[in-house]
């Protein structure tokens, strides 16, 4: 059966998530990276839903939830609306796993309210390692943004000419998908225009690395506030850094790293028995 569409309101945004269904079952919240949305977690949601109540959260900007005009699509503001969300769900303490962004977002709910989540499941969602262009000089930082924001601003979303031709670019930027997979993500993820052609339903300006919100010592702060237990996961074949290479994981008091063989940065893709079952075992310790 297809989850249950709902929609609230945070910071004056209509913004969408979905409920797979499950009454009277522990809540688990399913949160996606960037450039992405919700309904990229339904295999995730298949095989967690016979023991929890699950849902998943359009980001603003991204699916079907509003976009944000003349907001900064920052950190602050994409975890403003997940505590909107988890205060309309009310059931804490509640299980969080986040992707990439998603991730990013979920680690910072649980270090800003510790008691309110049980445990937390991270896949390469714990911030870039020092060096990154994210860590740089706030001048630099600053005007790369501004500069960003008027190139954006020039620029219209890129149409596809056919569902066959978006299909195709979401296998480049994940080979290891299956045609069942990319098929499914696209025509989640997109929209159609009146020609016919399709564009991908992320706001263009979500691309931007705000100037501020990756802050390290801000972010060690939060991940040492954290309370839960906590897993993470890494793809061995990933663009992302081992978080165990540089220390990051250190920075959680009660954490688990599983490295992910033959998998990139979408791991609960391309391994999701691998993902499914370390994620069942940990929920349920």
């Amino acid at each position: 059966m297809e989850p249950v569409s709902h929609f609230f309101y945070s910071h004056r945004l209509k913004l969408q998530f979905w409920d797979f269904g499950g009454d009277a079952k522990p809540s688990v919240i399913l949160v996606h990276g960037g450039l992405d949305h919700a309904r990229n977690w339904d295999w995730v949601a298949a095989g967690l839903s016979p023991d929890y109540r699950v849902y998943a959260l359009d980001l603003r900007g991204h699916g079907n939830s509003a976009q944000a005009q003349g907001a900064m699509y920052s950190l602050a503001e994409y975890v403003l609306d997940l505590s909107a969300l988890l205060d309309i769900i009310d059931d804490f303490p509640v299980y969080l796993i986040g992707h990439s962004l998603g991730g990013f977002i979920v680690t910072h709910y649980a270090g800003v309210y510790p008691d309110r989540v049980k445990k937390l499941v991270n896949i390469e969602g714990f911030g870039f390692p020092k060096g990154h262009k994210v860590h740089a000089a706030y001048s630099d930082r600053l005007r790369r943004w501004m500069e960003g924001m008027r190139d954006v601003e020039k620029r219209e979303p890129r149409p596809y000419p056919s569902l066959e031709s978006a299909i195709a670019r979401m296998k480049e930027a994940n080979p290891h998908l299956t045609d069942e997979q990319a098929r499914h993500l696209t025509l989640h993820g997109t929209n159609w225009n009146s020609d016919g052609s399709l564009v991908w339903k992320f706001d263009n300006y979500a691309r931007l690395f705000p100037p501020y919100g990756h802050n390290l010592d801000d972010v060690r702060e939060v991940a040492g506030r954290i309370t839960c237990p906590v897993l993470l996961f890494w793809g061995e074949e990933s663009f992302m850094q081992n978080p165990e290479e540089d220390g990051r994981t250190g920075w959680i008091s009660n954490t688990k790293l599983v490295r992910v063989p033959g998998a990139g940065h979408w791991l609960h893709h391309d391994r999701l028995d691998l993902f499914l079952s370390e994620t069942r075992k940990f929920l349920a310790e």
